[in-house]
């Protein structure tokens, strides 16, 4: 784990939990910067009495609310899966800010201060009409061991973020991605510096595309199982400057993707696809294992190069020393005109155009 920040900068009240009521008594006593939460008590009492650099340990059951956190260098804590978080009943007095925008936990920075350092780890966040985790104008999060599954929307969200850590993770069954890492998702603009952040060991199946990166730069992907999703990976770019990519995808196990998922308002039907560029520059895919992804729609296929429906070309990407095989109906195809895209180095049987394997 990288070295955490130590910085805390002000101006994160606007983001606060508007709407929370009084839920008493719910919290004991902290010692030493230590919370402990039991079943029957409030995961968001503790969040509101930590002070930044504690720690609020959850021990297991089910816990029904949503958790807001603004305060930097805070931990949250879970006992593993068997500590889980629900939606609550809607209106209730402890709705917050995260609840009524159907999200499981959130951490909200504003433009003005984000919120840095915070920690969540060894739980499970499920069943939320948006998103598991929602992270925004946030620097230095790490998201590790939780499992996000059966979310209307994504697992493990962020926008407007930095150095985020998205370490060992589970998400499953969710409605769009199992991670999904953006510059925003409710405006138009260039891909975002995310400054490293990682995306590393965690097991994606069974969402519509297990990992997305939408017009961001500067992040790893790797050592990550992708399986059972309508794709594995897809990077979305745009005519935006700067353009999305100078990301690296590697040592990820991207295998039998091959759920079908309809057509939507931005994308046609998607099924069998391995890993999907689209609208990207500057790019590394190497080294990965991509099998039996298998589809009969525009972006099927083992590595999809493909032109982005606003006129983006993907440029300079290289696609090298992978293990592409039993793909269809290409192991790798470039539908793209854009320049400077090489393919070498992989172990593959066919190819779009031929001449590529």
């Amino acid at each position: 784990m990288r070295k955490r920040h130590s910085k805390y900068l002000v101006g994160i009240a606007a983001a606060s939990a508007a709407g929370l009521g009084v839920v008493a008594p719910t919290v004991p006593a902290a010692a030493d910067g230590g919370h402990v939460v039991r079943p029957g008590q409030s995961i968001q009492a503790a969040v509101d009495a930590a002070r930044p650099g504690d720690t609020i340990f959850v021990r297991p059951g089910t816990y029904r609310e949503s958790v807001l956190i603004t305060t930097p260098g805070l931990t949250l804590r879970g006992a593993g899966e068997r500590t889980v978080i629900e939606p609550g009943a809607s209106g209730s007095r402890t709705d917050n800010a995260c609840a009524k925008a159907g999200n499981g936990i959130c951490v909200l920075g504003t433009a003005q201060g984000t919120v840095d350092d915070v920690s969540i780890s060894s739980l499970t966040v499920s069943g939320f009409t948006k998103s598991g985790v929602w992270a925004s104008w946030t620097d230095g999060l790490e998201v590790r061991s939780v499992t996000s599954r059966s979310n209307g929307v994504w697992g493990i969200a962020q926008q407007r973020s930095t150095r985020s850590d998205i370490l060992h993770n589970t998400a499953r069954s969710n409605g769009d991605a199992g991670i999904f890492v953006a510059n925003s998702v409710d405006e138009e603009g260039g891909a975002i510096d995310t400054g490293g952040t990682r995306v590393r060991g965690n097991t994606l199946t069974d969402n519509r595309i297990g990992f997305t990166a939408r017009r961001v730069r500067s992040l790893t992907v790797n050592r990550n199982t992708f399986t059972a999703n309508c794709s594995g990976v897809f990077v979305v770019g745009d005519e935006g400057k700067p353009q999305a990519g100078a990301m690296t995808i590697r040592s990820n196990r991207i295998t039998g993707n091959n759920k079908f998922c309809a057509a939507t308002e931005r994308l046609p039907a998607i099924q069998g696809s391995g890993i999907v560029l689209t609208g990207t520059e500057s790019t590394e895919v190497r080294n990965n294992e991509i099998r039996d992804n298998v589809g009969a729609t525009p972006l099927s296929g083992g590595v999809v190069l493909f032109k982005s429906f606003v006129g983006a070309k993907n440029t300079d990407n290289t696609i090298s020393d992978n293990t592409v095989l039993g793909n269809r109906p290409a192991d790798l195809a470039n539908q793209d005109t854009g320049t400077g895209n090489r393919f070498t180095g992989n172990v593959c049987t066919t190819s779009a155009p031929a001449g590529m394997c």
